[in-house]
């Protein structure tokens, strides 16, 4: 089987293998995108609206640099894909608790985002899509991969092949024996259409966000163009999307000390049946830290080593790449992560420092394992 070097198949359309479909675009390469569902932002980007910050901590951690180096290439992406008030706002927030204070932030609608970046590579004449594409599983053929669904049809065939469909990920990668650790934590945003003036002067933040006044013409359909919304909720393991009550009271919770007046129009709108909602299911990994990188070829490492090698050093599966477990971090680690792993795969990886690109190495867990050794 012939396979082009420069045709890539990636796995899952939302914000991470939209970002690396374009990316690999930009650079020249040709690529089949594959989604699950009927259209792009099927899953987890299909959020209504989320906010785009950095993430702050008392000292620098892994996750806090990672998204100083995200957001503002995310920013720069909207900026050049999208208009203001089509799928972002430019806005400030109060933090509450933690890094207090009044901050730049973004408010983006995910899915206008991907759809910009599927348009763009559709327009380059490098990408194709193929929507209804549920892969099950991967076969190693003469120097390629081949993709197959649950019934063994065959989906495509490439060199080059990134898995960034979330928990759709581990599905395939659990085949191969990689036994990555994903894990589902599913989320529920609570909002309400809004009529007259916003019900805060700007967004809230603490435990959890509350955008007081969110207005874009891409809403779903049979939601007003105009709400407001707070979440989310996090239940770790639960993987179902359904609207939950009890979420919503506790969405409800977190509103009180941000608005109080918000609250209590919260709490007419939930009394009188008027709440809306959405949940999605994140995909986050063990030490909830995204996994951008090459897959380990863990046959290929040494058995019992007298030293072991360096996590960049190690043996991996050739093409195969992964960009997933995001958790609530994707809109601020999907634009970094399409354009770092796009060079990389492309032979020319920007800089990153050291200890950065090992805690985003997807053969990180597999390499800590072997270290501990038997037991």
């Amino acid at each position: 089987m012939q396979h082009d070097p420069r045709h890539a198949c990636v796995v899952g359309a939302g914000l991470a293998g939209a970002a690396v479909a374009a990316h690999l675009v930009r650079r020249g390469w040709t690529v089949q995108l594959l989604s699950a569902g009927d259209r792009p932002a099927d899953g987890a980007s299909a959020l209504p609206v989320g906010m785009l910050s950095p993430h702050v901590t008392r000292s620098p951690t892994p996750l806090s640099r990672l998204t100083a180096l995200g957001v503002p290439r995310m920013r720069a992406e909207l900026e050049r894909l999208l208009p203001p008030g089509r799928g972002w706002w430019p806005t400030e927030v109060d933090n509450h608790g933690h890094d207090p204070g009044r901050h730049p932030a973004t408010l983006v609608r995910p899915g206008a985002l991907v759809q910009a970046w599927v348009d763009e590579a559709r327009a380059s004449g490098r990408l194709s899509l193929r929507l209804g594409a549920r892969l099950a599983r991967l076969e190693r053929v003469d120097g390629g991969w081949r993709l197959f669904d649950a019934a063994g049809a065959e989906l495509a065939r490439s060199a080059t092949v990134v898995l960034a469909a979330a928990l759709g990920s581990r599905a395939p990668t659990d085949a191969l024996g990689l036994a990555l650790p994903l894990r589902p934590v599913q989320g529920q945003l609570s909002l309400g259409p809004l009529q007259g003036p916003a019900l805060a002067e700007r967004p809230q933040r603490d435990d959890g966000v509350f955008v007081p006044d969110f207005h874009d013409p891409g809403l779903p359909p049979l939601w007003p163009e105009r709400i407001w919304a707070i979440g989310s909720t996090f239940r770790r393991g639960a993987t179902d999307t359904a609207l939950d009550a009890a979420a919503h009271h506790e969405n409800l919770e977190r509103l009180r000390p941000l608005s109080p007046a918000a609250a209590e129009a919260m709490a007419g709108d939930l009394a009188a049946g008027r709440l809306l909602g959405w949940a999605g299911v994140r995909c986050a990994s063990l030490d909830r830290l995204p996994l951008i990188g090459a897959a380990p070829d863990t046959a290929a490492w040494p058995e019992r080593p007298q030293r072991w090698p360096a996590l960049a050093a190690l043996p991996r599966l050739d093409g195969l790449h992964l960009c997933c477990a995001f958790g609530s971090r994707g809109l601020s680690l999907a634009a970094f992560a399409g354009e770092w792993l796009a060079s990389a795969i492309d032979g020319a990886p920007l800089p990153l420092e050291a200890d950065l690109r090992d805690a985003i190495d997807p053969a990180r867990f597999a390499w800590r394992a072997a270290r501990r050794g038997p037991g």
